[in-house]
């Protein structure tokens, strides 16, 4: 073995850091993780100055956590190392439809 740690999480690459803590949060009314949902439609990560902006959605206008979960989404990625900036972009087009969920959230909820 080399001597590496390959729990340091600080040596990875932050968009993978970033993608990871979104797989952590969930919608509240889906049971699959708001990234594997395709609720994320445009994550930009700069390493050098730790900034995230991240363009999103939810899966309805009129979903009861419309005010509160950009907030939620923010608070988990600027709890991540390294991050300094975060930009949250709450979009609603284009409307989110169930294809734009990633094959791992379809085979979950058994939509094959």
């Amino acid at each position: 073995m080399s001597g590496e740690s390959f729990s340091d999480e600080s040596t990875r690459p932050l968009k993978d850091r970033v993608i990871d803590g979104l797989r952590t949060l969930y919608d509240p009314e889906i049971p699959v993780n708001i990234y594997d949902l395709g609720l994320i439609y445009d994550l930009k990560v700069d390493e050098e100055a730790g900034r995230v902006e991240i363009q999103m959605t939810l899966t309805a206008p009129a979903c009861p956590v419309a005010e509160t979960f950009p907030s939620v989404v923010e608070e988990e990625v600027f709890s991540l190392a390294g991050v300094r900036d975060v930009k949250i972009e709450l979009v609603w087009e284009p409307p989110w439809t169930k294809a734009r969920m990633t094959e791992a959230a379809r085979l979950q909820l058994g939509m094959f």
